[in-house]
């Protein structure tokens, strides 16, 4: 094989000259793969037999001459059939990890295992998920397929540039820097999803530009919903928008470019996260929001209670899914919010231990993690959160967002009412700002759309008295949970770093 080849597939011819019976590749990418197998096969003279449960066991070239196919669309059949092959082959079984839960099939596999050690035919199941049985464990090799890298998509870019150039069916209009972006948008998709998506931009005015990056993001977040526990967010906040946090801004600025190849050269690791606490409605959701505006990267939010399903092992595995589906984005800011809620039966004592479970593999990623992914987690409660999470290592630095100041609040309504079209210079925002003591930033915005609805509905222009009663009918969430606030702050007054 080419020196230049990727690890996969370097590992897969590995294994196959090695004489492994049995092996099984992860992969959303059935014709990607048949391609590379296609060429591995080729390269060692074997023949390559194709099963799917519609068409039964299929090959060119007469390799399958002596064998009966009649009813290979059974699986068992064909397993059977495999067995009698005469010349070297790859037998590529489709879709085949539906047909792992029969025990007979299994046998057969088994027994077909055995039998292949002596002979130079390799079986290798092609399958979007790992189903695999524990009678198989010690007899197959599991292989997960990674998604195209960069080169692969730019080549694919290049192809399809130089097709609709060549049939004048459509103009490109790509600087180098402008392909570079248009690939990076596409960077988590499998080739036949991005080449849907190229081809989607290319549709809309038989044009393909820089202004078709959006479309292309658009297409990307159909992936990340089909994930089913995963949220892409288009947003654009950006740090500015949030009023206050000083220091926690600061040490966001200076990690800005730290996913750069610049940084890697100097020396610098990626940073891997930020653990936000504090008092509900002070900004913890809108500075992730803001933290992916200002680098530049995608959003995607993580709902840990989707994660969790009555099916006995599937949280784990849904998971270890998004986990993947998030790497093949990255770069990327991955929002997990209001981690506390779950993560609270991390223990484990009343489920049986999927908790415990799902909490282990959470935390084994953060520590172990490669993929420039940077987690932005938020919590309210910090009685809830396990020590664990809390561990140098999980997370670059755990901030702690109180209640704004005083000079924050001003900041926090002139940003508020600039938002909503009005001039903050024409409101007395330092009078309203020492009036809303103790006041959130989500409740300084609520003393805001309040103002505005009683202008509305009086019909006329927002004025400051229309703010002035809105503060003075608003009891804030630090007085009627005083108690909970104060334990709050003094809990995290030697444990974090205060943002502002």
């Amino acid at each position: 094989m080419s020196v230049d080849q990727p690890r996969f597939i370097t590992e897969i011819d590995t294994l196959i000259r090695a004489r492994y019976p049995l092996l099984y590749l992860v992969t959303w990418e059935e014709q990607r793969v048949e391609a590379m197998l296609g060429d591995i096969a080729k390269t060692h003279g074997k023949d390559v037999v194709e099963w799917s449960a519609t068409r039964g066991l299929k090959a060119a070239h007469g390799a399958l001459r002596g064998v009966e196919v009649e009813g290979t669309q059974e699986p068992l059949a064909a397993v059977l059939a495999i067995s009698k092959l005469q010349n070297p082959s790859l037998v590529l079984l489709k879709d085949f990890h539906r047909h792992l839960e029969d025990p007979v099939v299994v046998r057969a596999l088994r027994e077909l295992a055995t039998a292949l050690k002596s002979a130079f035919t390799t079986v290798v199941i092609i399958a979007p998920r790992l189903t695999l049985p524990d009678e198989l464990e010690k007899d197959v090799s599991v292989i997960d397929v990674p998604l195209p890298n960069r080169r692969d998509l730019m080549q694919l870019l290049r192809d399809i540039a130089r097709v609709v150039t060549r049939n004048k069916r459509a103009t490109v209009e790509l600087t180098v820097d402008q392909a570079e972006a248009l690939v990076s948008a596409v960077h988590g998709l499998t080739l036949a999803e991005a080449e849907n998506a190229f081809a989607k931009a290319i549709a809309r005015d038989n044009r393909l530009a820089a202004d078709d990056i959006k479309l292309i993001l658009d297409e990307k977040s159909q992936v990340i919903r089909k994930s089913g526990v995963l949220e892409y967010f288009a947003t654009d906040q950006s740090l500015e928008d949030v009023g206050g946090l000083t220091h926690l801004k600061q040490w966001l600025a200076q990690r800005k470019n730290g996913f750069s190849d610049a940084a890697r050269k100097f020396g610098v690791p990626e940073p891997r996260g930020v653990l936000l606490l504090g008092v509900q409605g002070c900004g913890k959701s809108l500075t992730a929001k803001a933290i992916a505006t200002s680098w530049k990267m995608p959003l995607v939010r993580l709902d840990m209670g989707r994660i969790y399903s009555g099916l006995i092992g599937s949280s784990e595995e849904n998971l270890r899914k998004a986990i993947r589906v998030v790497e093949s984005l990255a770069p990327v800011v991955l929002w997990v919010d209001e981690i506390e809620k779950g993560l609270a039966g991390s223990s484990g004592a009343n489920d049986s231990g999927v908790s415990a479970r799902v909490f282990g593999t959470l935390l084994t990623w953060l520590q172990e993690k490669t993929a420039p992914v940077f987690v932005v987690s938020t919590a309210n409660r910090i009685d809830s959160l396990p020590p664990e999470l809390l561990r140098k290592g999980r997370f670059d630095e755990i901030f702690f967002i109180d209640l704004p100041t005083l000079a924050e609040r001003e900041r926090i309504f002139s940003l508020q009412l600039e938002r909503r079209g009005r001039k903050a210079k024409d409101f007395p925002v330092d009078e309203l700002a020492m009036q809303a003591a103790e006041f959130s930033g989500a409740e300084v915005e609520q003393v805001v759309i309040a103002g505005l609805y009683e202008a509305f509905a009086e019909g006329c222009e927002l004025e400051p008295r229309h703010l002035v009663n809105a503060i003075e009918e608003t009891t804030p969430l630090a007085v009627t949970m005083e108690e909970d606030v104060a334990k709050l702050r003094e809990w995290a007054k030697s444990r974090t770093r205060p943002a502002s």
